[in-house]
């Protein structure tokens, strides 16, 4: 019988570089692998195990739920999805909410929100999407026009048409694009994780919205990474002091289920009308009640933690051995080091701590509750990695 590496190589599309780690349990922000050796969680699946593994809340809600329906489709009315929505809308100000499976389809849903707002109120020829350069927004064809780095082109035109790239953190790059062309939505990331873990300046981000406030286009937050707690505000924009149109998310919102949502701001709370947009699953009761367990634990007390862990992090690495710079905003942070990111993720990984990377940092996504003595380990372990 084939192991698990075997049958992955064998049967599973090669779209990884997987790390040489197969998981098969975990408690918190601890993993164990195949061969019993346990491993601090740095990554917590890429932003989405919020709460680490086999959180008890979590699954309690997520049991719960199985024991009712596991799915009902959009046809018909589930507690979860309505109580959901109800309270992304009053935790942020929003109105409405679109669900789907992930972070990719939240911005597809962005982006025709934002083409069919300007459609009708300013014509079928204003459809161009502003995003920044070193952006990320997905892997669909669509959302990948929407991602400012030629890299993840390639291979892959023609794109969908209609989308143009300014500068990070440059009004004057975004007043020239909106001049030029008829902009429908501008469509930011308070902070670029793939791109570099690069964060916009509360001036560039409020200079966004009033650039949108005076053109009539809408002002779209991508808080598929940052969002959810991870910048030490329930959403990245928060910490800017805006109040997006649009507002995508997913990740972290599921805690390790599927779950993508739009949320729709006054201005364009009733664009969406039946048959212009849908989803199979989106909306799934059992995601949405592992949803409501998540999000009702991200209060002041929590947030004020992911500040605090931030704050560890950021002034335990910066200026240490082998370390340039440390960017980013809560407790997604990105670590500049001397030595090639690929060489400190597999030192710290054969020292026990799983990190990841982003462009030529070393990437740190923890879950938001990582107990501070492990995160003090696991912080240690990598100032070690980055030094030797």
């Amino acid at each position: 019988m084939m192991k698990t590496k075997e049958l992955d190589k064998t049967y599973v599309a090669h779209t990884y570089n997987r790390f040489p780690v197969e998981i098969v349990s975990g408690r918190g922000s601890v993993v164990t692998d195949d061969t019993g050796k346990e491993y601090i969680d740095m990554g917590a699946g890429i932003a989405v195990n919020i709460f680490g593994m086999n959180d008890a809340g979590w699954k309690q809600a997520v049991k719960a739920q199985l024991d009712k329906c596991q799915h009902t489709s959009n046809l018909y009315f589930t507690v979860p999805c309505a109580q959901l929505a109800q309270m992304l809308c009053e935790k942020t100000g929003m109105k409405k909410v679109f669900f789907s499976n992930s972070g990719a389809e939240a911005n597809e849903c962005a982006i025709k929100v934002a083409r069919k707002y300007a459609a009708e109120k300013k014509g079928k020829d204003c459809y161009t999407i502003l995003t920044l350069e070193n952006s990320f927004h997905g892997r669909t064809l669509t959302t990948l026009a929407a991602t400012g780095q030629d890299h993840y082109h390639e291979d892959f035109t023609p794109l969908t048409p209609g989308f143009v790239y300014a500068k990070p953190n440059d009004l004057h790059s975004v007043e020239s694009l909106v001049a030029q062309n008829k902009v429908a939505g501008i469509l930011f990331e308070a902070v670029q994780g793939e791109g570099g873990v690069n964060v916009l300046t509360k001036e560039f981000v409020q200079g966004l919205a009033k650039i949108c406030e005076q053109n009539d286009i809408l002002l779209m937050a991508d808080e598929v990474q940052i969002g959810n707690g991870r910048s030490g505000a329930l959403y990245g924009y928060m910490n800017d002091g805006v109040q997006p149109d649009v507002v995508s998310t997913a990740k972290g919102l599921g805690g390790g289920l599927p779950l993508g949502a739009t949320l729709l701001g006054e201005k364009v709370r009733d664009v969406l009308q039946p048959g212009d947009h849908g989803s199979t699953f989106g909306g799934n009761p059992v995601c949405c009640a592992g949803a409501l367990n998540i999000l009702s634990r991200l209060d002041e007390t929590m947030l004020a933690g992911v500040r605090d862990k931030s704050a560890f992090i950021v002034d335990s690495l910066t200026g240490m051995p082998g370390v340039e710079s440390v960017t980013g905003m809560g407790l997604m942070l990105g670590v500049k080091t001397v030595k090639p990111a690929a060489e400190v993720v597999a030192a710290c990984r054969e020292m026990g701590v799983l990190v990841l990377t982003a462009k030529d940092k070393v990437r740190l996504l923890p879950a938001l509750n990582i107990p501070l003595v492990l995160l003090q380990k696991a912080v240690h372990i990598i100032s070690l990695a980055c030094r030797n």
